[in-house]
């Protein structure tokens, strides 16, 4: 079934199923992230990826990930716009942990973007932009998988303030584990002090949510965290994570493809 502007319209999964995840969400609730995880893991095994966008959470999560299943899958999507400081931290987390995060990025070309779309789409279609080369990047790492972790946090937006530890993802049509979900700023990096986890330096520099070096600004003492994200736009997400009553699916375009290289910076 299509809506009005030819997207795809999915049904949830079976009643039953749906009680399964709402049973497995409320008995994790009060449950320590590395319970969930181990949930997880147990659940759905190598058809489970976990993705990191390479923040506080991210890293922290990778961290408590690893110690459980040391062979667990990790990706990032890389805009080709991010910091140097993140692809070095990538660098850095892989080294640490002995691992490969993978890399799913845009077919389109910084320079095709702009040839296509016009100069800084960034700034003048920011949903666009962040459609390209984040949004169709993540429907190809979530082929075939029936579960994916994310490092959401509820206290981040209005957004992420119902997700669940445990939910149906209707926009991508699998499970969503949310393990870090009831945890708070503090937490997260109580933990990554305590376990001496690699972070981005520039969280030392005024930027506690860090994304594409276009779209992200410094935040002053006592702003919203989120605030340094999309300055000056009426967004503060990528689009991602969808509100639970969204059913719809982004279309599928041809702009999409695994780049596994290094961008050229």
């Amino acid at each position: 079934m299509t809506n009005l502007t030819g997207n795809l319209i999915y049904s949830p999964p079976s009643a039953r199923e749906l009680a399964r995840l709402d049973y497995a969400s409320v008995r994790l609730e009060e449950a320590e992230p590395e319970q969930t995880l181990e949930w997880a893991f147990d659940k759905y095994g190598e058809s489970l990826t976990l993705a990191t966008g390479f923040g506080a959470e991210g890293v922290a999560l990778i961290d408590m990930a690893v110690k459980i299943n040391p062979r667990i899958d990790v990706f990032f999507l890389d805009t080709s716009f991010l910091f140097p400081e993140t692809y070095e931290l990538r660098r850095r987390i892989e080294d640490r942990y002995k691992i490969e995060i993978r890399s799913y990025a845009a077919d389109l070309t910084p320079e095709q973007q702009e040839l296509k779309f016009g100069a800084k789409l960034w700034s003048t279609d920011p949903d666009l932009c962040c459609r390209l080369r984040k949004l169709e990047p993540l429907r190809e790492a979530l082929r075939n998988r029936r579960a994916w972790i994310t490092a959401i946090r509820r206290d981040q937006t209005l957004e992420r303030a119902s997700a669940r530890i445990v939910e149906w993802d209707y926009q991508w049509r699998l499970v969503k584990i949310n393990p870090l979900a009831r945890w708070s700023k503090a937490q997260v990096w109580d933990y990554i002090a305590r376990n001496d986890v690699p972070h981005n330096p520039l969280h030392d520099r005024g930027y506690p949510s860090i994304g594409c070096t276009h779209c992200t600004t410094q935040v002053r003492p006592g702003e919203p965290d989120r605030s340094g994200r999309w300055f000056g736009q009426s967004k503060n997400e990528c689009g991602l994570h969808a509100a639970p009553s969204r059913i719809e699916l982004v279309p599928k375009s041809d702009a999409f493809a695994r780049r596994d290289a290094e961008p050229k910076r």
